[in-house]
């Protein structure tokens, strides 16, 4: 079956998102836009998950609790779980090895951690925009060991992308699909780096704020509608 999708929207966790990127706000917009399933990347932390988790159920959301990482490289990683689990294990990972240096939410903007029903719990204090102390082979191990996926995210764009930071994708990491921007030439990004025809590609928004929700036209083809499918196209299982 084929599902519309957008698997790199941030909340309200991430200082340069709109405070208005709260669960019933997003997991609402996706639904007006018509999306089927949606992910939550917030950069380096899971904190929002659950409330998104338990909105999205009560909305017939498909939602895959994800993160967008940023390695030692500043190469941003977008890593997808298939359970609110694996991505928690994961967070402990981002809470050892992001630099312990105090947001400054006048500069930055708050981060905030918010509920089921939108209401503010906790603000995290740590900048969450900053590189953590793994490069890009250690953080793709990392989420492959809570059985995540990987996903280079905006790899035509001229910074914080696998390609401008690095040049290439080793075929070592073992990236079975990368995203892309809307505007992303492929065709032409493909005759650069021919190794690119043999992966997935994907587009989705990196909404920080509403309006910049997909509608429905970035799609991938599932054998059904659940975490596990997503998860397993991605990798190629």
């Amino acid at each position: 079956m084929k599902i519309a999708i957008d698997l790199h929207i941030h909340s309200g966790l991430s200082p340069c998102s709109e405070k208005d990127m709260t669960p019933n706000n997003i997991i609402a917009m996706a639904s007006i836009k018509g999306l089927d399933a949606i992910a939550i990347t917030d950069h380096n932390s899971v904190k929002n998950l659950s409330a998104f988790a338990k909105v999205a159920q009560q909305n017939n959301i498909l939602f895959i609790p994800g993160v967008e990482v940023t390695t030692k490289e500043e190469v941003h990683l977008i890593g997808l779980f298939r359970d609110l689990e694996g991505a928690l294990e994961f967070q402990k990972v981002l809470d050892d090895q992001l630099p312990k240096i105090p947001n400054n939410k006048k500069v930055f903007g708050p981060q905030l951690v918010y509920n089921e029903l939108d209401e503010v719990v906790d603000e995290y204090s740590f900048l969450l925009l900053n590189a953590i102390n793994l490069n890009i082979h250690e953080t793709i191990k990392a989420i492959n060991k809570v059985n995540g996926v990987a996903i280079p995210a905006h790899i035509n764009r001229k910074s914080f992308s696998i390609l401008s930071n690095l040049g290439f994708i080793s075929p070592e990491l073992g990236i079975t699909t990368v995203e892309i921007t809307q505007s992303c030439d492929y065709p032409l990004l493909e005759k650069k780096h021919p190794y690119l025809e043999h992966l997935i590609k994907i587009s989705n928004s990196d909404a920080h704020d509403l309006g910049s929700l997909l509608e429905r036209e970035s799609f991938i083809e599932v054998s059904e509608l659940s975490v596990e499918a997503v998860i397993n196209f991605l990798s190629k299982k």
